[in-house]
Parts: C-alpha cells; structure tokens; sequence
C-alpha cells in the first residue's frame, strides 16, 4: 500500500463509556448501564444479535445520538469520522469531489482538498478512477470511496456500522485486509460493528460480544493472533480457535 506525505500517521483517541442508557419511545431499552473502555488506537469489533444495540452505540459514540444516562468520554477529541452499511455517495459527483466533500464543508480551499481527496484515493486502491462516477462503479469500490471519504480528515476515531455487509465474501475479505492495512498505517483507534465472527477475529484486537437488547457485554476477549494478518490466515488453527470462542459467546448472549 502507498504511503503519502499528505496522509499523515495519527495518535488514535480513548473512548470510555460510563453506565451509558439510550431509552426509545415505547421504553424500548436499545442499551442499559453499558461501561466501556477503549485504549487509543486501538482496533475494537462489536458484536451481538441484530437489533441488540451496537449501531445505538455507534451513534452515540459520534455524538448522532445521545444517552439518557451515563456519560461518553473521548480523550483529546479532535476528529471523528463514520462510515455506515451504505457507501451513501452523491451520484452528480465523482469520486474526487465525493472523497473531497469533507474538506469542502470544513472550507478548506479546492486546491488543498483535491490533493488530500487525491491522496486518500490512493490509499485505497482506486487513484486511476478519481474521476469515474458512482454509478460506473461496483459495490466493493463504492464502499473503497466511502472508506477514502472518511479517510480524508485524518480522522483519530474512525467508526464502521457493518460497512461491508453486502459484499462477496472475496471483496469483502479484500477490504478487511486494506482496512487493517490502513489502521496499522495511521494509529487511528477503530470501532467496527459486524455480524461476521470471522470479520471480527481477523480484523480486531478486541472483540466486544453483546447480549440481545438491551445491550449488556457477555465477554470482552483479546484477540490472540499475530499482528500481520494475511488472508491466508483464516484457514489457521488458531483462527478457528478465536472463531469458535466468539461464536460461543454470540450463542450466550443470544439466550439471554
């Protein structure tokens, strides 16, 4: 992967979450007294059943949403940036001015931020189609420009609600492997929601495991593999051994 001048290497952000409660209309609890603690530049994956709480979380931790009670903490916060299931592009833009969109919002002049968006295109594999437009993409480079657009504000906290869900399992086990690639690269701390045990284990350094709503945690585990995570890794055995103890823990939860 290439490494740009302009894409500078960042020191992640803590989180910490202190007995957070998020209450819907109807009482619907979507998380209840949830304390949570995530080290900067860490590499965190949430999972649990569907509809437990973790996108709930995930908004909260953005700031999209707030909790009814508790408190959420992030250490020196200076940027966050999300990157939802949708890549969410605007068709009549190119990939340029989609990656640059940020940048524009913020101001910054068209010179400055078509060299970062440049840059952050180029993190991701797709510099030759900067001025392709969405349409004349695939699903997986769509999701690739979502991921550069998050990218370009050099974010500490970078937040991900199953953004690779509706992908093949070749294009998606790709884009784990450059997600990981570019964490390792950039120290930003990461908090990546999925239903996929295997996503998990290859991708984190934590996995957080939740109950069904409202979320409450079953088994916050370190991941035991090797820095250096190449795809061929996930016929190991010691990747069967972390798969097989995620999944026990999602089945715990699940009958809770």
């Amino acid at each position: 992967m290439k490494d740009s001048p302009a894409i500078a290497s960042t020191v992640g952000v803590g989180v910490t979450l202190k007995n957070v409660r998020r209450t819907f209309p109807g009482e619907v609890t979507a998380v209840d007294s949830l304390t949570l603690k995530v080290s900067a530049g860490e590499f965190v994956a949430l999972l649990g059943p569907s509809g437990c709480g973790k996108s709930t979380l995930l908004r909260m931790i953005a700031g999209l949403d707030r909790p009814n009670a508790g408190s959420i903490d992030i250490s020196g916060r200076s940027s966050i940036a999300y990157v939802f299931q949708d890549a969410h592009l605007l068709p009549w833009r190119n990939v340029l001015r989609n990656v640059a969109l940020p940048l524009e919002l913020q101001g910054v002049g068209k010179a400055q931020r078509h060299a970062a968006a440049s840059d952050a295109i180029a993190q991701v594999g797709l510099g030759e189609f900067a001025r392709s437009y969405p349409a004349q993409l695939s699903g997986g480079m769509r999701m690739r420009v979502s991921l550069a657009r998050a990218l370009v504000t050099n974010p500490d906290l970078l937040l991900l609600d199953e953004p690779f869900a509706a992908l093949d399992e070749i294009t998606r086990a790709q884009l784990d492997l450059q997600l990981r690639d570019l964490w390792r690269a950039r120290g930003m701390t990461v908090l990546f929601v999925t239903h996929s045990i295997t996503e998990a284990a290859f991708l984190a350094q934590r996995a957080i495991v939740f109950t069904r709503r409202p979320a409450q945690i079953v088994i916050d585990h370190a991941i035991a593999l090797p820095d250096d995570r190449p795809n061929a890794l996930r016929g190991a055995p010691e990747f069967a051994r972390e798969t097989a103890a995620l999944l026990d823990a999602l089945e715990r939860g699940e009958a809770r």
